[in-house]
């Protein structure tokens, strides 16, 4: 991994990560938050970003601390500045407890916009029994020194902005025909994955990572905004320390619609956490 901004790796609890998704409890079941422009796309805020604040909203209103599965529909695009997140707990039980929470900005008017809304059940990650059976292996690709990253062209990958500068990411040459006026033509992304700070991997940051890589449309041989429409991801285990492998995969793109399949994989081999979008694409 690319040492970190500082000579101090930044740590879980005191990362730019943390400090950026960070809510403040106005009242119960309403957060306040500034929503950061670091973490944008173009001028959007990027979709990950916004699960991992609603996750971490979700996390204080709900007895139990770690997402097990949160799906999204992203309603209006998220502006950098001000937001209200509003949670409610539909139910609690002993392993489980289910809640959901809406993300609100103001118009022009000052009128409230609903940007976002989660559904979510959360548990504890660390009582699951120690059984695993995976058929899923662990994605293909080079090593991270033969993998690239946006420092490595002599201009900004197409669509990236500020959040790359807030991540580490090496891409697989072999999805990366995009970035070189030759798409393959196949609906697949691969990269090794991490926060730019050194920062390791937790359940909330799982939320990012699904939706971080640059879209699969790009390899189909199309371009500009991919906006994702529904977002569900499901957190399987804690990640081990160290870099993260990310791979998304694209099977149908059909009505100006596609769907983004993804998968992480931690440095034990561990599947970590899984993912599927509808997004939407500009054809012609």
């Amino acid at each position: 991994m690319p040492e970190a901004a500082s000579d101090t790796r930044a740590t879980i609890g005191d990362s730019e990560f943390d400090r950026d998704t960070a809510v403040t409890r106005r009242a119960p079941g309403v957060y306040d938050i500034d929503l950061s422009a670091g973490w944008t796309i173009i001028s959007a805020v990027n979709g990950g970003y916004l699960l991992a604040v609603l996750g971490r909203a979700l996390a204080d209103t709900l007895p139990h601390a770690d997402p097990f599965t949160i799906s999204a529909h992203y309603l209006t695009a998220s502006q950098p500045g001000p937001a209200v997140i509003r949670t409610d707990v539909v139910r609690t039980g002993r392993t489980l407890s289910t809640g959901q929470a809406s993300l609100f900005q103001y118009d022009e008017q000052g009128a409230e916009v609903e940007r976002i809304r989660v559904l979510a059940s959360y548990g504890a990650l660390d009582a699951l029994p120690d059984d695993v059976r995976t058929t899923a292996t662990p994605p293909a690709f080079p090593p991270m020194d033969q993998c690239f990253g946006p420092e490595d062209g002599p201009t900004p990958f197409e669509g990236s902005s500020a959040i790359t500068d807030r991540l580490m990411l090496r891409l697989d040459p072999s999805t990366l025909g995009w970035a070189l006026g030759a798409p393959s033509g196949k609906g697949e992304m691969r990269a090794w994955f991490g926060l730019a700070d050194g920062r390791d991997a937790d359940p909330l940051s799982l939320l990012l990572a699904v939706d971080a890589l640059p879209p699969t449309a790009f390899e189909i041989g199309l371009s500009g905004w991919v906006p994702t429409v529904e977002l569900t991801v499901h957190v399987r285990c804690r990640p081990a320390p160290g870099p993260l492998r990310v791979s998304l995969t694209t099977r149908n793109l059909a009505g100006g619609f596609l769907e983004e399949d993804a998968e992480v994989w931690d440095s034990a081999d561990r599947l970590v956490a899984q993912s599927r979008q509808l997004a939407r694409v500009r054809l012609g």
